[in-house]
């Protein structure tokens, strides 16, 4: 079973709303970004979504974009973001590693040859924010051998006919973004969240994490009281720069499991 499936079914039984966390691969550095990945990790993230550093993101807002330059200037690749997650599997074989990027350097790599890698190296899905529906079964056609999962994206402007065309053919999880526009951390939420959730899980058995703009604790709460987890990125991103992503870490944690 893929790692996702095991890491939602323990959290279904147990009661409790997931957390998963963004960080960029490289950033800002290797070895930089290695550390707070474990930090994350053992302080509570039990999903990462391993962001792939890429020159020109069009859902990123200025915290992520600037991680991506970070990352991108100390030299990481494809290879060295799979040479990471290698050595993070090295004594982490449980959690689930999302691959978060954009098609481009996925498709310069090789489609059939990412999937063989990635999975080699240990990552348990992707997520491609620019391949739309209609044009993903180039690249799902190689994941599914791999035991990949094909994350997908659903916003508040998809309509309920074309989320039920998407999610017939998802897999691990579903992301829904709970607002319009990139990322980045906000004072407010989404005000129609639960009647959102109620409209998905009618049509989808998968769980359902609800993010962007997730930035305290107390947010992290208000969202997951509706959603099956909680998505948080630039705050998390924002919290490695500041050396506290531990910390910042464990009060999302205890603030979900209140």
């Amino acid at each position: 079973m893929n790692r996702i499936d095991k890491t939602f079914a323990r959290l279904k039984a147990e009661g409790r709303t997931g957390l998963v966390g963004y960080l960029c691969a490289g950033d800002p550095d290797m070895q930089g970004s290695e550390r707070s990945i474990r930090a994350a990790i053992d302080n509570g993230v039990d999903v990462l979504e391993l962001g792939m550093p890429f020159s020109d993101p069009t859902a990123d807002g200025p915290t992520i974009q600037e991680a991506s330059q970070r990352a991108l200037a100390s030299g990481a690749t494809v290879t060295s973001v799979l040479e990471l997650v290698k050595r993070i599997r090295s004594t982490d074989d449980d959690t689930p590693i999302i691959l978060f990027g954009y098609a481009n350097p996925l498709f310069k790599y090789g489609y059939a040859r990412i999937c063989k890698d990635a999975a080699e190296a240990g990552i348990d899905g992707f997520l491609v924010v620019d391949l739309p529906y209609e044009e993903s079964a180039e690249l799902t056609s190689h994941m599914k051998p791999e035991g990949l999962h094909f994350v997908p994206l659903i916003a508040p402007t998809t309509g309920m006919k074309r989320a039920t065309k998407v999610l017939e053919h998802a897999a691990g999880f579903v992301y829904y973004i709970m607002v319009t526009g990139v990322t980045g951390a906000r004072t407010d939420l989404a005000s129609d969240l639960k009647e959102q959730m109620a409209a998905l899980h009618a049509v989808t058995d998968l769980p359902i994490a609800a993010g962007f703009g997730v930035s305290s604790g107390e947010q992290a709460a208000a969202t997951g009281a509706e959603a099956d987890a909680v998505v948080v990125g630039s705050a998390l991103v924002k919290s490695a720069c500041q050396n506290r992503i531990a910390e910042f870490t464990q009060e999302l944690r205890t603030a979900l499991d209140a």
